[in-house]
């Protein structure tokens, strides 16, 4: 069994994750597990819990005929990658894992922790981002801890979760999930980003 993973603080889930996942959801993998989790690398704007709930809306809104192979499950949420990998393990016993990174983490994954055991186990799939080169020395670093990677056929769009925290703006958000932050009065939205996402 093949098993992408993909985990994100998603704070909020943009429209680039919701790319990555769509594109995750027609590769050929047997299961695609998204889960949010604590960045501590990063501070958050909304709570564990919500940000699950936004992946979980947009995965529904994503792929609604997917017959359970795309989901989020919860209990992969870690701060450390290689606890999420030990439950992974024990719930598709014997499987392949596939750990799908964006390329603005490329740089920080030599920090993480145990890397060098955790790349011992997995396959890396890359996600180039538009206008984030992916240094071939970062690359080589992840290598050297003995990294397998592939750089995915897929190019998301300039938009990231901090801006939208940062601006305030539901720009590059999916209208499901702006809903839910407007909703739950996440991340000081303005009037006049709420008035022009209901314009979209």
């Amino acid at each position: 069994m093949k098993v992408a993973l993909f985990g994100t603080s998603a704070d909020p889930p943009t429209i680039a994750h919701r790319d990555i996942i769509h594109w995750l959801a027609l590769q050929q993998f047997d299961r695609v597990a998204v889960w949010a989790a604590d960045n501590p690398f990063k501070a958050h704007g909304a709570s564990l819990e919500q940000r699950s709930q936004m992946l979980e809306l947009l995965i529904d809104d994503i792929t609604p005929a997917n017959n359970g192979h795309v989901k989020v499950y919860r209990n992969l949420s870690s701060k450390r990658t290689l606890e999420t990998l030990i439950v992974a393990q024990e719930i598709w016993k014997n499987s392949e894992f596939i750990l799908t990174i964006g390329a603005d983490l490329v740089a920080q994954m030599s920090q993480w922790y145990r890397v060098s055991e955790l790349l011992s186990q997995v396959k890396l799939l890359i996600v180039p981002r538009t206008g984030n080169n992916i240094e071939p020395t970062d690359l080589q670093r992840l290598r050297e801890l003995g990294a397998h990677i592939e750089i995915a056929s897929l190019s998301t769009p300039i938009i990231s979760s901090t801006a939208i925290r940062n601006t305030h703006s539901i720009q590059g958000v999916a209208p499901i999930v702006a809903t839910y932050i407007q909703q739950h009065n996440l991340y000081s939205i303005s009037d006049e980003s709420r008035d022009r996402a209901k314009l979209k």
